[in-house]
Parts: structure tokens; sequence; C-alpha cells
């Protein structure tokens, strides 16, 4: 969420900087509700004195033995108009609360200009697209080809978008979300969680999801309303909320793996193929929680611990800079990293990392205690993938495959393995 303070007193300002995305912010019809709201509150105020001034009157006038009626039509006649205003009050502060959710955050000046993914930035490469005397088979066909991976049977439990792996590929899959675990544990200072993987509607605010991406959800039926995570950024990223956290505890560093279940409402007739695009699907989340003044710092350092992973796999890949139209709801700034796919003879999305600075950390009250003031400030929070898990796996099939279908199990993983090193 925006700070209200400056949608208050800049409008103007937002309004550019909103602009920057695509974004259309009606400033005369903000300000009006603004001003309402101002009027409202003002009016319960005079209402509230009034009523007390005349409840003193009729106190007084009943010690003295006077008629205490004239004034008792007047206290009611106050009530009533009082709870005129405060009804009206309410209204318009749930269209402005309504309005105020739906508004992205304000985009970092460093955010490249663009309306779609086509004015996106390449920021640098690492490692070189293999070269095959053969050509390349994609993952589909290479799990299909050994039995390793069944759509059909998926398909028959659960419906379009899922995946049965079975043998060494569940194996490579679930020793991958241990190497990353260990990587960011181990090496980068990440601490582990295990979170819900079934959250209330409180939590989805916290993090953007709520109210404006509820078709992208999965509501789950019952007497409490859940829903399934879409990734483990929102159950971690509430670890923060209604708290305040020490100075000398930031940054918070978080890793969690976790399932994600995804509609993906508006992605009809894309990526039907194979394991790119699935209702569920696992993630080895990252999530940091900072001072203001390190989030940018905090980016560039989780995005390179997300970066790491890959290169220990081997996998050629390319990080991008979002361009403004493209940058996601609650983030100030996204890299994306794609990682090179052989079958698909392109680079693929396998990990965003964003600085949301304090978009949600407002939305969630999360904050922290400045030494400096001895006052509660908002928390910058960050994440990224740290990373795709299923994607992993395909760009392993893909990118160490040999002309026999055979898939070579990356050095890194092979004590994962149990000793297996090709499947």
């Amino acid at each position: 969420m925006l700070d209200p303070k400056l949608l208050r007193t800049e409008p103007e300002a937002m309004a550019r900087g909103l602009a920057r995305r695509g974004f259309v912010l009606d400033v005369k019809a903000y300000s009006a509700l603004e001003n309402r709201r101002k009027e409202l509150q003002t009016r319960m105020e005079q209402l509230r004195n009034e009523r007390n001034t005349r409840s003193k009157e009729i106190g007084m006038a009943k010690g003295k033995g006077q008629d205490t009626g004239p004034l008792m039509t007047k206290v009611a006649d106050l009530g009533s108009r009082l709870g005129s205003a405060e009804e009206g009050f309410r209204k318009v502060e749930t269209e402005l609360e309504t309005l105020q959710l739906g508004l992205p955050n304000i985009l970092h000046d460093s955010v490249p200009e663009g309306r779609d993914e086509t004015a996106n930035q390449e920021v640098r490469r690492w490692g070189e697209p293999k070269h095959f005397d053969f050509t390349p088979r994609d993952h589909v066909d290479m799990g299909a080809a050994r039995g390793l991976m069944d759509f059909e049977s998926a398909a028959k439990i659960s419906g379009a978008r899922f995946v049965v792996l079975k043998d060494a590929l569940a194996k490579l899959h679930r020793a991958l979300i241990q190497f990353m675990l260990d990587v960011h544990t181990r090496e980068h200072g990440y601490e582990e969680v295990y979170v819900p993987y079934m959250v209330n509607a409180e939590t989805l605010r916290g993090t953007g999801q709520l109210p404006k991406f509820s078709e992208d959800l999965f509501a789950l039926k019952g007497e409490q309303d859940y829903f399934l995570i879409p990734t483990a950024e929102v159950p971690v990223t509430n670890l923060a909320r209604n708290e305040i956290l020490e100075a000398d505890s930031l940054p918070r560093r978080y890793v969690a793996h976790t399932p994600c279940f995804r509609a993906e409402a508006g992605a009809a007739g894309k990526d039907t193929r194979g394991m790119i695009r699935q209702h569920q699907f696992e993630k080895v989340e990252l999530v940091q929680m900072v001072r203001p003044e390190d989030s940018y710092q905090a980016l560039e350092e989780l995005t390179g611990h997300a970066e790491k992973i890959l290169q220990k796999l081997e996998l050629p890949h390319r990080v991008v800079a979002l361009c403004a139209g493209d940058t996601g709801f609650a983030a100030a700034k996204t890299y994306d990293l794609e990682v090179w796919l052989p079958g698909q003879k392109r680079y693929r999305e396998i990990s965003s990392c964003s600085n949301c600075t304090d978009f949600q950390a407002r939305r969630m009250q999360a904050r922290w205690r400045n030494p400096e003031t001895g006052k509660p400030e908002l928390l910058h929070t960050l994440n990224g993938s740290g990373v795709a898990v299923g994607r992993a796996l395909i760009a392993i099939m893909e990118n160490c495959q040999d002309k026999n279908g055979h898939i070579h199990v990356p050095p890194v993983l092979h004590n994962y393995m149990g000793g297996v090193t090709v499947i």
C-alpha cells in the first residue's frame, strides 16, 4: 500500500509515478473522496462535542430539578445526526481503502521505461548455451520416452497442468530442493523456516495478492476461509506482520521450501506443454526484511544468491531488469533470472527477485525500531525464488542430455542422488 499521506499531499506526483506502469490514478476523484472524508470527520467531531455538552447540561438540569425534556430531544436529534455522519464516514473510508489497496507500488527511478516484456533490459549473462551435434529434445519428449514424466496419469487424477514424476526424475526433483536449501542456509546465511501452505485472507492482503488477484488463487471450501499459497513469499513475509523488530535483529533472511498453487486465470493457452506453467509446483523461496536504506543493496545480493544456484548447476542463464509495464504489483524493482532451455531455443524465467520497499510492510504493519529515534518505522521487504524447482529440473534435463536421451546429473548433485550420475 502506498503512503496515504503522500496520496493526500502529493497526488499529482503519485499519479505521475503510477503512470509509468500505465496505471491511471484519477486525481480529481481521489481528492474529492479524501475531502469528503475530512468533512465527515470534522462533522463527527463537532457533533460529538455538542452531544457531550448537551449531556452535561442534562445532568446539571436534573440536579436542579428542572425539566430535561427539551434537552433530551436535542440530544436524541444529535445522536441521529451523528449516526448518519458515522455511517457516511465508514462508507467513504471503505471506498478509500478499496482504492488504495488497488494501487501498485511506485517504481524505482532505475526501472527501465516500457509497456511490456519487450522493453525489459538484459543486465548480464552467465555461461554459453551448449552446442549439440544432434537436435536436442525438450523435457516432455525426454520424460515420456523413459516413462519418468507422466502427464496422462496426472490429468486423470487432477486435470490439466499437473504432472507425476517417477523414479530417478522424482529423486532428482527432491535432490534439487535439498541442494538449494543447503546452499542458502550454509553459504548465504538464510534461516530455514517451515510454514503453512494454507493462509487466511488477511495474510494475502498483507503481501498484495488480495483483493486484486483473487482469481489467481485457490480458495478452499470449509468452515473457515483458507487459501492455498501461491508462493512461500506470502506466509514467510507475514511472519513480520504486526511486529516491531529490533534493529540488531536485521536483516532477517528466511528461506523456505513449499509447494505453490496458482489458478493461472489469465494464462489460457500459454505454455500448455509440459511443466513450464502448472497449477502446482515447488519453489525454494528467499525473503529478506531490512532497514529501508539497505534494501536496494539487499536486492543485488538476493539476486546473486539465486544466480549462484544456477551457476553451481552449470546452467546458462541471464539476468534481466524488468521494465515499468512488466514489473509486478507489489515490487518497486525486479530482476528476472532466465535459464536457457535448448528444447525451446530460448531463455525462460526461473526466478523473480523483487524489492517491495515499504509497500507490503505498510499493509502488514511490519516495523522495526530505529535506535536513532526510538520510534517504530516501516521495514522494507524483498523476495525471490532461489529457485523454482520444476524449471530447474527441466533445465537440467534439456541442457544435460546426450544423443541417447540420457540426463547427466550436474556434479554438485551427485551426493544428493546417492551417487547416481546419469539418468
